[in-house]
């Protein structure tokens, strides 16, 4: 504890237990009212701080550690508009179930609603999208004050890995003095308890994780359904645990279904058993033959991106659902499941495909792969019809062998995320695959990008397009200031591409003002202005050296031609695919 004064003294201790229960990292942005706290967290050796200009990229920053890391990472911003700043980080978060702990210092009650300067209304400022708020309220560094502040902290934390995880908000109110001038007799605690907390520096309060293990009624259930369903698929969308993939491959063994696993499941790239994956799901769906309709999804994680997959589905409310949800949500879009087990993942698919008899042949799974391959096939033969041209779908299909063993990939929302889950070929290598697809947005993409990259133990990488790099450009400075290496790579395709797929591409007046919004940025000078090396490359033989330095690499591409090829290449696939289905 620092006793210098009270504001010292209630901030370290804070601090202390936030660090007693796990927390590494801490991005902290400039202000006067949140001093204390800024100094608390620098002045703890367990924890890192990422100093961000920025409240907006150091909470996005923050959801990239979390996201990585599975731990809570603090966001400090001082009072007033710069709390409001922070408030679509903690949305993402939220939607995304990633634990986050933002503190925002605040004037003390006596300074609100008066016209003092850099106040807002600060209570519940993120409504009923944190897990718990908490107002510290003014406390004295009495034995009551300082476990309250212990006590916050460590609930704090808590709070943010229940289930579902998510952020929590403290609100702390500090009076003057805000510099860690000396006050006598400022700190009146006596007990040991207060002052100094737990011995082996244990947290005040201990808080075991609650166990989800499934009931024997859950497993009875799970088997029924399975039992009763031949042709089954196994729908893994984004998660962020590796650990769970064998577990997922043995559950494919025992029931006889492929796995169709979104890049973000972690599933499709790996050294675990790929032999059930069916990584060209999206392209099958996109024309899906009678003989591989399921009668039966189970799924996993988020609802996929894929949009054949979630419109074949809503199509068909007779095909039955098993929603595999372990932090207690609803994660049921279709509103059509027959059942969602809010159980464990691992221990749920491990103990059923030990109970379940294999089936016998396994005809309908080996209709599916051979309808996937088939697609994945039709793809790199046309790909390589297009000789050195630049495709975006082409430089996603070659990540798998292109990027370096063990690398982290943060991913935009928008196309690179679906062209990612339509072309990623699946690999034994180790590849991690995060985004933003909690609130589905672009904002704070290279923010939490290099969020993650700097908590990675490998190399790092984000993939996005133009207007993603716009709409987050200030994250950039991160790189430099803050010594993170990663290599951010643009799909330059002059403005918003996404919109030229959907139905308002078929309206053309003021379409490119109101949807396309080219840029015009010259990317050269935005990696001269944030101090990054620069490559742009002009053609596919160039990409294999670019992604190998760090930097700002753009690929320049012809929106009008990407579209065009898109629409051949989904052709190609999905006729490839029926034809090898109808064969079997």
């Amino acid at each position: 504890m620092d006793a210098t004064n009270r504001n010292t003294a209630l901030a370290s201790v804070l601090v202390e237990e936030l660090a007693r229960a796990g927390v590494r990292h801490a991005c902290v942005s400039p202000g006067s009212r949140s001093a204390p706290l800024a100094r608390a967290l620098w002045n703890e050796p367990r924890i890192r701080v990422w100093s961000h200009v920025d409240e907006r990229s150091g909470g996005f920053f923050a959801v990239g550690i979390a996201q990585e890391t599975g731990m809570p990472a603090v966001v400090l911003t001082t009072s007033g508009t710069a709390a409001a700043n922070v408030h679509p980080a903690v949305a993402e978060a939220a939607e995304a179930r990633v634990p986050l702990i933002v503190l925002t210092a605040d004037r003390p009650p006596e300074l609100r609603g008066r016209g003092a300067g850099q106040t807002i209304d600060q209570l519940k400022l993120y409504g009923s999208v944190v897990r718990w708020f908490c107002e510290l309220g003014v406390a004295l560094a009495d034995d009551t004050g300082l476990l309250h502040y212990r006590s916050a902290g460590v609930r704090a934390v808590a709070e943010s890995q229940g289930r579902p995880p998510g952020p929590v908000h403290l609100n702390v109110a500090i009076t003057e003095p805000l510099a860690p001038d000396p006050v006598a007799g400022d700190v009146g605690a006596t007990t040991a308890l207060a002052r100094d907390g737990r011995p082996l520096d244990r947290a005040l309060t201990a808080v075991p994780p609650a166990a989800a293990e499934p009931s024997e009624e859950l497993v009875s259930a799970f088997a029924d359904l399975v039992s009763e369903c031949e042709r089954g698929v196994i729908v893994a969308g984004r998660q962020p645990d590796p650990a769970l993939a064998p577990t997922v491959a043995a559950l494919a063994r025992a029931c006889g279904y492929p796995v169709l696993a979104e890049p973000t499941s972690q599933l499709r790239c790996g050294p675990h058993d790929r032999e059930l994956v069916a990584a060209a799901y999206d392209l099958v769906f996109r024309d899906l033959p009678d003989g591989l309709a399921p009668e039966l999804v189970i799924r996993l994680g988020d609802m996929v991106t894929s949009k054949p997959v979630r419109t074949w589905l809503a199509a068909h409310p007779e095909c039955r659902q098993v929603v595999i949800d372990p932090d207690g949500g609803w994660n049921e879009p279709t509103a059509t499941a027959d059942l969602i087990a809010r159980a464990d993942p691992a221990a749920l698919m491990s103990v059923f495909a030990e109970q379940l008899t294999p089936r016998g042949p396994r005809h309908w799974q080996e209709r599916w792969l051979a309808a996937s391959a088939a697609a994945e096939e039709a793809v790199d033969t046309w790909l390589a019809e297009l000789g050195d041209e630049l495709f975006e779908p082409r430089v996603h299909r070659d990540l798998s062998a292109l990027l370096p063993t063990g690398s982290t990939v943060f991913v935009a929302s928008s196309m690179p995320i679906r062209d990612l889950e339509s072309f990623l070929a699946s690999t034994e290598r180790p590849l991690r695959f995060l985004a933003n697809r909690g609130a589905n947005g672009i904002d704070g993409l290279v923010s939490s990008g290099l969020g993650a990259a700097a908590a990675a133990a490998g190399p790092a990488y984000v993939l996005t397009g133009d207007v993603g790099l716009y709409h987050d450009m200030n994250g950039l400075l991160a790189v430099r200031r803050l010594g993170v290496e990663a290599t951010v790579v643009v799909m330059n395709n002059g403005g918003g591409s996404i919109f030229d797929f959907l139905p308002i591409a078929r309206h053309r007046q003021g379409w490119d003002e109101l949807f396309g919004t080219p840029t015009g940025l010259d990317l050269a000078k935005v990696a001269d202005l944030y101090g990054m090396p620069f490559t742009r490359i002009g053609s596919y033989a160039d990409l294999p050296g670019a992604l190998g330095r760090t930097g700002l690499v753009e690929i320049p591409l012809e929106r009008a031609r990407n579209v065009e090829l898109h629409q051949e290449v989904f052709g190609r696939a999905s006729a490839a695919a029926r034809a090898a289905a109808e064969r079997r």
